[in-house]
């Protein structure tokens, strides 16, 4: 009988194991350089979750803002296309991956997660775009 328990416990937890893998492919953490590589796909679409008082300092061109912590934050995500891949950045990837659960948990199909947000994209000296 404590076979057959042992047997019960260790196929669940891999079930469970392999469950949690399926889920988490739809959010990828990537570096500055793995960005920059997908910000030469076509259909993606590159978010900065930061408010518009962040974003004096800079930000990474083509990105739009839609900032997590506003009031609207819900409505405008759902203006994004959820059949294309996302890339989200902040300053330091709290507020994005954040936000990456509440884009899968609307059900976006490609989420990707910038590790360590502005601050390592520029500690990595990449290119910022600051307005005029």
């Amino acid at each position: 009988m404590k076979r057959i328990s042992l047997i019960f416990v260790v196929v669940f937890t891999f079930l469970l194991i392999g469950c949690k893998k399926e889920s988490d492919d739809q959010i990828t953490l990537v570096t500055p350089e793995e960005m920059l590589s997908l910000m030469e796909m076509d259909d993606v679409q590159l978010v900065d979750v930061r408010s518009a008082k962040d974003r004096i300092d800079g930000f990474i061109k083509n990105s739009q803002n839609i900032d997590f912590n506003s009031p609207t934050f819900d409505q405008d995500i759902q203006k994004l296309d959820k059949t294309k891949p996302v890339i989200l950045y902040c300053r330091s990837g709290g507020r994005s991956a954040k936000c990456a659960k509440k884009l899968k948990d609307a059900g976006f199909v490609k989420i990707y997660d910038l590790k360590g947000g502005m601050t390592q994209w520029r500690f990595d000296d990449h290119e910022v775009e600051v307005d005029q």
